[in-house]
């Protein structure tokens, strides 16, 4: 399956590593900063057949592309996707799948018109650990579920956004909530039922005077189901990153998933011991090397079935709308000081401009 990347800065390593991992002929990278090609080329050892672009608009017109990974700054992922969609490329956008609910919703209206298959790349729903929780969700075995919460206690210093001036804008990034803490945001959303009635949010900017967006964000959440949600982000935590963890708690049973990137399963309690907590505890004990976890080979191979077979990914364009329609929930009422009922029809990231 011929592949092609779009982006090749911080994450570019482990979407080459994945299409590498699934056997996927790299056909093109693109990145608008060449040095940022050849630094990728040389540290997976590419071999030199492989074509370079700047502009990958060209590089749709030239070639021939089964499958595209959009890794660029958020700002640029909605109208890059719906480029990709019109030349008839399957794709794989890394999180969040755009900065509004209507470009999101552009993408997804252009990919069911094409026929062709998009995936958000929300990939800690492959961690083995998430999987788990997943079945005994899916299993009912928590019974009625009272309530979640998703902590993302994280560090992020001037280094990080002075590497890239898109970082931390509205029109490009958002803060910590849309960056940073979208992943376990996704997870939460996906474990307690989908389906969001109301969002309560506040969101402030206390350490990171050079930055547009928030650095703390802090939500409550109420369910369709009846289940409520608690939501704390930030990249303030000193000196480094503390942890991400997703607790689930229910009539019958109670988890926790820790760890750098939730791949560690840390309290694991049901009432049907259908199962011994130590053995799954240490099953279930991922150490990956950073934040992105292990993730990206999974979803690159979901992908690649789904697009062979004809089934949806695993993980849809859809579940990446929901997201993001979270966490602009969140800095809406953050904004707004009022309680955002949900479905949110129309939400930008570019609303915010100037908040602090």
């Amino acid at each position: 399956m011929k592949y092609g990347l779009i982006g090749c800065g911080r994450i570019s390593p482990n979407h080459i590593a994945a299409a590498l991992a699934n056997n996927l002929e790299i056909v093109a990278l693109c990145d608008v900063v060449a040095d940022n090609i050849e630094d990728k080329i040389l540290k997976f050892d590419l071999p030199r057949t492989i074509r370079v672009y700047t502009d990958y608009k060209e590089m749709l017109a030239t070639e021939s592309l089964e499958l595209v990974s959009i890794a660029t700054e958020s700002g640029k992922h909605a109208q890059i996707a719906l480029d990709c969609i019109d030349a008839g490329c399957n794709l794989i956008i890394e999180k969040p799948i755009a900065l509004s609910l209507e470009d999101a919703d552009k993408v997804i209206a252009a990919a069911k018109a094409k026929g062709v298959k998009v995936s958000a790349c929300h990939q800690n729903r492959f961690n083995k650990s998430i999987q788990k929780i997943r079945e005994a969700v899916e299993r009912r075995r928590f019974g009625k579920l009272f309530y979640g919460t998703a902590h993302i206690r994280w560090n992020r210093g001037y280094e990080y956004y002075s590497r890239a001036n898109w970082r931390g804008t509205w029109a490009q990034d958002g803060g910590a909530l849309m960056n940073q803490c979208i992943h376990n945001i996704d997870l939460l959303r996906w474990m307690m039922g989908g389906d969001i009635v109301e969002v309560v949010g506040m969101t402030d900017k206390l350490n990171h005077d050079y930055i547009e967006a928030e650095d703390l964000g802090i939500a409550l959440v109420r369910f369709a189901n009846g289940s409520y949600g608690i939501i704390e982000g930030t990249t303030d935590i000193y000196p480094q990153n503390l942890e991400e963890t997703l607790y689930i708690f229910g009539e019958k049973g109670t988890v926790k998933a820790g760890g750098k990137s939730v791949n560690i399963i840390e309290e694991w309690r049901f009432s049907d011991a259908l199962d011994d907590p130590d053995d799954i505890k240490k099953q279930y004990h991922e150490n990956p090397p950073n934040v992105y976890g292990f993730g990206h080979t999974p979803l690159y191979a979901d992908v690649i079935d789904a697009i062979m077979t004809g089934r949806e990914p695993y993980v849809t364009a859809e579940d990446g709308r929901r997201a993001l329609e979270l966490v602009l929930a969140i800095y809406k009422s953050a904004s707004e000081g009022v309680s955002v009922k949900l479905p949110l029809e129309k939400c930008s990231t570019l609303d915010f401009v100037g908040r602090f």
